[in-house]
């Protein structure tokens, strides 16, 4: 019987230890829930970010030109195993297909993922670089070349 006990509690104990490293990857993420906007007289950008539990957080991402929505992105943040996935969604893109990028480098506070399979992109990153401002920089192939952008957006008050 103290055998079984003794089993029973190594593996609760590996069990434990386990789930609070997985955790560990999204809690880098803590910065992000909020509202942040760029407005441009190109169009205002504008991403959402709430927290729906300790393994997601959900986003969406707007550009809007006048009365008119240019690009509509729904994406999740979702801790997996050991893994830390952006799931992106863009309506009318990938046959309305989530398009899946992982989290491949490790930098205090920001959040950079890759999908080498995408063409555009096949890199994202969000850089905190003020408690109210974020960078984000998209890079990949477009029309056969490498492409690279960066927004600079402020959390709305």
């Amino acid at each position: 019987m103290k055998k079984i006990t003794l089993i029973l509690l190594l593996s609760l104990s590996l069990t434990s230890c386990f789930t609070s490293k997985e955790k560990s990857k999204i809690t880098a993420a803590n910065w992000l829930p909020g509202k942040w906007e760029n407005k441009s007289i190109d169009g205002d950008l504008i991403e959402t970010w709430t927290k729906v539990n300790d393994s997601v957080y959900d986003g969406q991402s707007f550009f809007i030109k006048g009365k008119d929505t240019l690009h509509f992105e729904h994406i999740q943040l979702v801790q997996k195993g050991e893994n830390l996935l952006y799931i992106s969604n863009i309506r009318g893109q990938h046959e309305d297909k989530p398009v899946t990028f992982i989290q491949n480098i490790t930098i205090e506070k920001q959040l950079v993922f890759e999908n080498l399979n995408n063409d555009y992109p096949k890199k994202i990153s969000y850089n905190p670089i003020s408690k109210n401002g974020l960078i984000i920089e998209i890079s990949g192939i477009q029309e056969g070349k490498p492409s690279f952008d960066t927004y600079t957006l402020k959390k709305a008050k």
